[in-house]
């Protein structure tokens, strides 16, 4: 889970450079999100790693979600091009920063709940800064944001189920 989070960025900015339903020259690669909207194709790996980095720091601890978090933002850094690693790293750390602690504080009242609204919180973040830091242009935002939302959406099932089995296991304090 914790490799997944630290490669979910260098995995989606490969993605917005190589797979989509369409690549627009020397810009990202779409996918459609919605009937006429559509979004850079990382976005079906980026909106899962809000999720992913709640569990993380569910099952592991806040330092091992830090240690994801850095981790995915240096491997950014080293393998895509200049203006995309600095997009992604930027919006990548503000946003799973606002994920983090709109969790942490939302912890409190159930693990799906803190895990659903700070991934909303972070990924409206993370759209914003890093279509206008990479695209220069805020065309791709609401596709973005969509696309995002439904990968959340999808994980909801995984985290009732993950919630269930930490209930019925050693680590009861999950609701």
């Amino acid at each position: 889970m914790n490799r997944f989070n630290a490669g979910s960025v260098p995995t989606a900015n490969w993605l917005i450079s190589n797979v989509g339903t369409v690549c627009v020259p020397q810009g990202p690669c779409l996918v459609p999100v919605w009937p006429g909207i559509t979004a850079p194709s990382g976005v079906l790996v980026a909106g899962l790693s809000f999720v992913v980095r709640d569990i993380v720091q569910e099952l592991l601890g806040l330092r091992w979600a830090l240690v994801a978090l850095l981790i995915g933002g240096l491997i950014s850094a080293l393998i895509a091009s200049p203006v995309l690693a600095a997009a992604s790293v930027t919006a990548y750390l503000l946003a799973e920063s606002i994920d983090m602690a709109v969790y942490t504080i939302l912890r409190p009242k159930g693990f799906v709940y803190a895990s659903v609204v700070s991934s909303v919180a972070g990924l409206v973040l993370d759209s914003t800064v890093f279509v206008w830091m990479a695209f220069g242009t805020s065309d791709c935002i609401p596709g973005q944001i969509l696309g995002k939302a439904w990968m959340v959406m999808l994980a909801v099932p995984v985290l009732r189920l993950i919630r269930r089995n930490l209930q019925s296991g050693a680590a009861a304090s999950i609701t």
